[in-house]
């Protein structure tokens, strides 16, 4: 391995897919667990927050789609997996428990998309992808926690699922600067494109 990794990757990797015709805009894991200092799963998320309640916005008012996604378990955490068995904070996700609520200003409305999940992908397990195909939605906004699994999950699987994976680069986040950038490399390079927040809000004006 040699040079820079924009220089190595330069030529093979990175080119950007572009806008597709009809965006939904989805919410990953946005939930207490990440903004409660006390809790194990704590990240310091909160400009993070803000960016994706901007986006928000720019997207109701554009009468997008809006799906929001949380991770819920049974209490015994059998519908966990080994995914519960190898993280054992998710236990904080079993159904009911406090730090899997919404943060403040992040309730949905009564008319956008709700999706539980057990697994880092948004389309694992769950009706993301009939929902998306059936309405003739081909380009996803992914907003949300954390750029490292579940933001890299579901960008690749969105790629996998034949839509435009459109990351979001100030409304996702993650516990750590290196796996959030390191991540977001990845994702521009090889499965979608990572955007600018100003960038996606002044497309969806348009």
């Amino acid at each position: 391995m040699t040079g820079d990794a924009d220089s190595n990757y330069a030529g093979v990797f990175g080119d950007r897919i572009g806008f597709g015709r009809k965006p939904a805009l989805i919410l990953v894991d946005f939930v207490q667990a990440y903004f409660e200092p006390t809790s194990p799963l704590f990240a310091d998320v909160g400009e993070t927050l803000e960016a994706a309640l901007e986006l928000r916005a720019a997207a109701r008012k554009a009468g997008l789609l809006v799906i929001y996604t949380n991770v819920a378990y049974h209490p015994s955490l059998i519908d966990g997996g080994r995914f519960a068995q190898k993280i054992a904070p998710l236990a904080n996700f079993a159904q009911g428990h406090p730090l899997g609520a919404w943060p403040d200003g992040l309730a949905p409305a009564s008319d956008e998309l709700v999706i539980s999940k057990q697994y880092p992908s948004a389309f694992f397990g769950t009706s993301l992808a009939s929902t998306l195909t059936a309405s003739g939605h081909d380009t996803l906004l992914i907003a949300g926690l954390t750029t490292s699994g579940c933001i890299r999950a579901t960008c690749v699987d969105a790629c996998s699922h034949g839509f435009i994976p459109i990351v979001v680069e100030e409304a996702v986040g993650d516990r750590h600067e290196a796996p959030h950038k390191a991540n977001l490399f990845d994702m521009h390079a090889k499965y979608g494109d990572v955007v600018p927040l100003g960038e996606v809000t002044a497309w969806i004006d348009r």
